[in-house]
């Protein structure tokens, strides 16, 4: 075959010759569709024969799977992105707790640029400086017992104040970690600081939230060099009640306890000595290095031992009341209190760890009194534990006492003489709330001990914003006279008897109490927070303004 004739169309014997295969030939006896009867190009977008195709509403242009819904609007405030998080309005004239926890609650991309109400150096924030405050004051903060998100907040609003954008903080019961990232491209520089030792000084916590809110008041500016002036200063201070005022407020608490729950004033006396022995042991353990448990133990006993030797010698007094009262000194309120609202604020890990801390301090407890309690029913003391610890008819005595109790729990937890006051006053209505609901209303004492809480709450928020301070020294003194003391004796000296579904039962009911104790103040936190604007930044005081350099 010439070259000519191979340029040629070949004919259709020729197209189906069998020595010419290929995969994609036509088999012999199908017909070749002609062309043009469907278009070549098909695609899976295209609108199918007999269907209409959308026309775009009048006025509107074409959209594309990218162009906002024609019913959006950028004010609606139910939108919810495709993240799942709600919109959330930033009110910028409340309190900075309140503005930097709303900001730490929202998205990284949704938060607003932060505007720098600090003096920094002209080539802007020294990023290390910054953050080596930051975690400073956060640990302060921990360490003082404040929740992780109010510590969070904390360190949030600090790094804000030099203008450091795109920070986390990170707050866990131990361990404190801030991060930065300058940009897309620059590498992140983080920071971390372990918090080894706990002390109760809220008048620390108190100077603490003053110079967080100064650095937050744009009207107020606090260099770098001022601000760890201000710190180390703080650092320095000493606490403001010696410790033999601190002993003599642990016996004033004991006594004040014994009679909010039906003693005498030889109980008052004898509850009184044995919670100062308590103390002092406890002092003694501590400046030998001992662990908080082994103190909390040691304390538990001088207490048992008295009421024990109460009932030995056969005394007509109310030995119950005796270790009862001391207990109260020793329950871990401002620690079960914390570890609740971090639980509730969704800091898993610090609340699970502060939690522990408590069953640990109280297991202390147990093992003090059981030990004391134990020989003491052996040796032939009749203690009943179904005695019932009352006093509802002497409501005046008992408002009294459990005022009294407030103001040296104040005391014991290193409050400014400023807040004693305010404090004892709040401890005072909640029993009175308690003592209406539950003596003379006759509700269950778990719901009076969660109204009176949250009401403690309440009251210590709106105490707190007045003074532009922390909540913790308005609240945790305040609870002192609903901590479950009474229950948590006849728990014990239920199993010392080998009562041992008894003693579960009341122990059981002093958890309930706690559990209503920490929730109820956290709710009235929250309550105050969401329905009130108290101490907003229009109304700040002078001498705010002009404090500072």
């Amino acid at each position: 075959m010439t070259e000519e004739e191979d340029r040629k169309p070949r004919s259709d014997e020729a197209r189906y010759d069998p020595e010419i295969t290929s995969e994609f030939a036509l088999p012999a006896g199908i017909a070749v569709p002609e062309a043009g009867v469907e278009p070549e190009t098909t695609s899976e977008f295209v609108v199918p024969k007999g269907l209409a195709t959308p026309q775009p509403a009048a006025g509107e242009p074409e959209g594309s799977a990218f162009s906002l819904p024609r019913t959006y609007s950028a004010q609606d405030p139910g939108f919810t992105p495709a993240s799942g998080f709600p919109r959330v309005s930033l009110v910028k004239d409340a309190p900075w707790q309140d503005r930097m926890r709303t900001m730490l609650r929202m998205p990284v991309a949704e938060r607003p640029a932060p505007e720098t109400v600090q003096k920094t150096e002209d080539d802007g924030p020294a990023v290390p400086r910054v953050l080596d405050l930051t975690l400073r004051i956060g640990e302060l903060l921990l360490a003082g017992g404040e929740g992780a998100e109010d510590v969070e907040a904390a360190m949030f609003a600090v790094c804000r104040s030099y203008g450091l954008d795109r920070c986390e903080p990170g707050v866990t019961f131990t361990l404190l970690a801030i991060s930065y990232q300058p940009s897309l491209v620059d590498d992140p520089v983080t920071a971390s600081r372990t918090v080894r030792r706990r002390g109760t000084d809220y008048t620390r916590l108190a100077a603490v939230f003053r110079l967080v809110d100064d650095l937050t008041d744009p009207e107020t500016h606090v260099s770098l060099e001022e601000a760890y002036r201000r710190l180390a200063e703080i650092r320095r201070n000493r606490h403001p009640y010696p410790g033999w005022a601190l002993t003599g407020a642990s016996g004033l608490l004991a006594g004040a306890a014994s009679v909010l729950v039906g003693g005498d004033f030889l109980v008052f006396v004898a509850a009184a000595i044995g919670a100062m022995l308590g103390d002092r042991l406890a002092w003694l353990c501590a400046g030998r290095g001992l662990p908080e448990f082994y103190q909390f133990m040691i304390a538990a006993m001088p207490p048992a031992a008295i009421g024990v030797a109460f009932a030995l010698a056969h005394v007509d007094v109310k030995a119950s009341a005796v270790v009862t009262g001391g207990l109260f000194a020793l329950l871990p309120g401002r620690a079960l209190v914390a570890g609740v609202q971090d639980g509730l604020t969704g800091f898993y890990i610090t609340a699970s760890a502060r939690l522990l801390e408590v069953m640990y301090f109280f297991v202390g407890i147990v093992i003090g009194v059981l030990t004391v309690l134990y020989f003491g029913v052996k040796l032939g003391g009749r203690l009943n534990p179904d005695a019932a610890l009352t006093g509802s008819e002497r409501p005046l005595l008992q408002i009294a006492a459990s005022m009294v109790l407030s103001l040296t729990f104040a005391v014991l937890l290193q409050q400014e003489r400023s807040t004693v006051l305010a404090v004892t006053l709040n401890g005072g209505v909640a029993w009175c709330v308690y003592g209406a609901m539950h003596y003379a209303g006759g509700i269950s004492p778990v719901a009076s001990t969660a109204a009176a809480a949250g009401l403690v709450g309440l009251f210590g928020q709106l105490l707190s914003r007045y003074r532009f301070a922390s909540a913790l020294p308005y609240t945790t003194a305040a609870i002192g006279p609903l901590l479950p003391g009474s229950a948590t004796y006849f728990g014990l000296l239920s199993m010392a008897q080998n009562e041992v579904d008894k003693g579960l039962v009341s122990l059981a009911k002093a958890a309930s109490l706690a559990m209503a104790i920490a929730i109820g103040v956290n709710l009235g936190s929250e309550i105050s927070r969401l329905g009130l604007r108290v101490g907003s930044a229009r109304k700040r005081r002078a001498a705010k303004r002009t404090r500072g350099f």
